[in-house]
């Protein structure tokens, strides 16, 4: 349970657990440039990584995130001629950590200690599970800054709360409870906020000690690219292949040899054994 430390972001891996955890708690864990790089690091490590099978992101001290950095020191004034959200280019950085964390291999489990606002809330959106604190709360404040939804939220929020309840959030910038986003989907499941961290190693345990590596990766990577499919033949397709390319391979002979002999499976592979036809989407034009 150790592993080297970026700047102003923790990291650990507990049993097969990778937690990254941002550590700016007297900042209210902000976002800067140097902490968008560390995690940007920490994700390309874990999925780099056969001994991680899920990745928890968590903040220190009572904050998730209050969002970006707006001190004059941290690169961000927008009055700047190298405005640092598009680090002096013209793509949004932060939507390179959303697209990054979409893109893994492993699972993604928000565990959200505290207040998580702006850049704090689209950072979650595109992770698997997210679990808060019954004391938490969120806003998407941009529109009350000049600015828009940032790290791709504008894709990802309505379709995990609806884009009626993603509009209303978006351009009213207000902030919300804890209780309205378990409501509206934005969060799986409430626990005090001493028990978010606990709470969402005991879900990330029970993936990594009871399912295969191979069908998490694809079983993650299908349901989030479907989204934008128009019909359900070619998650038909899609699946039928995974299916013929799955039946084949280790992980599922010990899965059905576990089951008859009523033990706990041990699966063998990693997200290194993908089937060849992974990653099927390298045709599109998007990444």
């Amino acid at each position: 349970m150790s592993d080297a430390t970026a700047p102003e972001v923790r990291i650990e891996t507990i049993d097969a657990v990778r937690v990254i955890t941002i550590d700016r708690p007297a900042a209210r864990n902000t976002i800067t440039y140097g902490v968008l790089d560390a995690l940007l690091a920490a994700f390309a490590d874990a999925d780099a990584d056969d001994a991680v099978r899920v990745v928890v992101v968590t903040g220190s001290g009572e904050f998730f995130s209050a969002g970006t950095d707006l001190s004059s020191s941290s690169g961000y004034a927008a009055d700047r001629a190298d405005f640092k959200p598009l680090r002096g280019g013209t793509r949004d950085v932060g939507g390179e950590l959303a697209l990054r964390i979409f893109a893994s291999n492993k699972p993604v489990i928000a565990a959200i200690n505290g207040t998580a606002v702006g850049i704090g809330v689209s950072m979650i959106l595109p992770m698997d599970i997210r679990i808060a604190a019954d004391d938490a709360r969120f806003g998407l404040p941009f529109v009350r800054r000049g600015i828009l939804p940032e790290s791709c939220a504008t894709w990802f929020l309505p379709r995990i709360v609806g884009i009626a309840r993603a509009i209303e959030w978006a351009i009213s910038g207000r902030i919300f409870p804890a209780s309205e986003a378990l409501d509206e989907g934005l969060v799986h499941e409430l626990v005090p906020a001493a028990e978010v961290l606990p709470r969402a190693l005991a879900v990330a345990r029970e993936i990594a000690t009871t399912t295969s590596a191979v069908s998490v990766a694809l079983t993650r990577q299908m349901m989030w690219r479907q989204l934008g499919s128009p019909h359900p033949m070619s998650a038909n397709r899609l699946e039928s292949k995974a299916l013929l390319a799955l039946g084949g391979m280790a992980d599922a002979k010990e899965g059905v040899a576990a089951f008859k002999e009523k033990r706990p499976a041990n699966f063998p592979l990693t997200t290194h054994d993908v089937p060849a036809f992974m990653p099927w989407w390298d045709d599109e034009p998007f990444e």
